[in-house]
C-alpha cells in the first residue's frame, strides 16, 4: 500500500503543475488578447541586417511591442518596411525618433523609439492604415553598410605597409638609421662647440634687443623733435611763405602800375646802344694809342702824319 500512496501523490503534483501551467499560459494568453496595439510602418533606407519578425519594439530601452512583418519597399527596393504593433497607452509623436540598435554579440537588432515632446502631436497607428515614419540611421548600421569598404581599405592598407616593409625599403630604413646615429654621435662629440655658439647666439640676440631698443628711443625722440621743433619750423616756414607771397603781390602792382614807364625805358636803352658801341671803338682806339705812346713816344710825337689808307 505505501508505494501506491507515493505515486498517487506524485501523480496528484503533477497534475496540479500541469493545471497551474496551462491556467499561466492562458492568463498570459488572455492578457496579450485583451492589450490595444497601435500598429506602425517603420521605412528603413539601408539594410536591417540582424532584425527579424517576432524581435523586440523597445522605447528608450523598455520593450512596448513586436515587429510583425519586413518587406522590401516595392518602389525602392534599398528600402525596407518594418510592420511594429506597440502598446497604445505608449504615446508615438510626429517627432519620435525610430531606429535600430544592437540586441546582443550575436547580431540580433531591435527597432527602438527615442525622443518626442508633449507638445507634438500623437499619431494614432490602426492595423489597416499604419502611419509612415522614416528611420534614422543608427552608428552601428552605418559601421554595418561600411564594413566591405573599410575591409578593402584595411586590406590596401596591409597591402602598402607590406611594401613599404620590403627589402630594398628596410635596407635605406637601415641605411638612414645609421646615417643618424652617425650625425648624433658627431653631434655629441661637438657638442661644446654647439654650446658655446648657442651661447653667442643669445649673446647676439641680446645685442639685437638693446639695438632694437636704441633705436625705439631714437625714434621716439625724432617723432617727438618733428612733433615739436618741426611744427615750429614749419610755422616759420609758412610765415615767410605768406611775407614772400606779399612782396610779389606788391612787385606785382608796381610793374602793373609802371608798365608805360618801363616800356619807355626798354626803347630808351635800345637806342643807346649804338652810341654804346660807338664809346667802346673809341676807348679801345684810345687803349692802342696809350700803348703806343708808353712804347714810342718820340715816333708817336715827332713821326710824319701816315694817311691810312682805308680797307675797300
Amino acid at each position: 500500500m505505501e508505494p501506491k500512496a507515493h505515486h498517487v501523490i506524485i501523480g496528484l503534483f503533477t497534475l496540479v503543475a500541469v493545471a497551474a501551467a496551462l491556467g499561466f499560459a492562458l492568463w498570459l494568453g488572455k492578457s496579450s488578447t485583451d492589450r490595444e496595439w497601435a500598429y506602425y510602418q517603420i521605412e528603413f533606407n539601408h539594410a536591417v541586417s540582424g532584425l527579424s519578425i517576432g524581435n523586440p519594439v523597445l522605447y528608450s530601452g523598455v520593450q512596448v511591442g513586436d515587429v510583425l512583418d519586413l518587406k522590401l519597399d516595392p518602389e525602392v527596393p534599398g528600402h525596407v518596411q518594418v510592420f511594429v504593433r506597440v502598446d497604445r497607452e505608449v504615446p508615438i509623436r510626429e517627432n519620435t525618433r525610430a531606429g535600430l540598435i544592437l540586441a546582443n554579440i550575436t547580431g540580433a537588432m531591435n527597432v527602438q523609439f527615442s525622443g518626442g515632446t508633449p507638445d507634438s502631436p500623437v499619431l494614432n497607428g490602426n492595423r489597416s492604415d499604419p502611419p509612415l515614419i522614416i528611420a534614422e540611421p543608427s552608428a552601428f548600421s552605418s559601421l554595418l553598410d561600411n564594413s566591405e569598404m573599410l575591409m578593402q581599405k584595411a586590406d590596401q592598407l596591409l597591402t602598402n605597409a607590406v611594401r613599404l616593409m620590403s627589402e630594398q625599403n628596410s635596407e635605406n630604413l637601415t641605411a638612414i638609421l645609421g646615417n643618424i646615429r652617425i650625425a648624433t654621435e658627431a653631434l655629441l662629440e661637438r657638442r661644446g662647440q654647439l654650446e658655446a655658439l648657442l651661447e653667442r647666439l643669445d649673446a647676439a640676440g641680446t645685442r639685437a634687443e638693446e639695438a632694437a631698443i636704441k633705436v625705439s628711443a631714437v625714434s621716439d625722440n625724432a617723432n617727438a623733435l618733428l612733433q615739436d621743433e618741426g611744427r615750429d619750423a614749419l610755422t616759420s616756414l609758412a610765415e615767410a611763405l605768406r611775407s614772400v607771397q606779399g612782396t610779389a603781390d606788391r612787385i606785382d602792382a608796381l610793374v602793373r602800375t609802371n608798365e608805360g614807364a618801363l616800356d619807355a625805358g626798354f626803347q630808351s636803352m635800345g637806342e643807346l646802344a649804338p652810341a654804346l658801341r660807338e664809346l667802346r671803338s673809341t676807348l679801345r682806339n684810345l687803349n692802342q694809342f696809350t700803348r703806343r705812346l708808353e712804347d714810342d713816344p718820340a715816333g708817336v710825337l715827332f713821326a710824319p702824319e701816315r694817311i691810312q689808307e682805308l680797307p675797300r
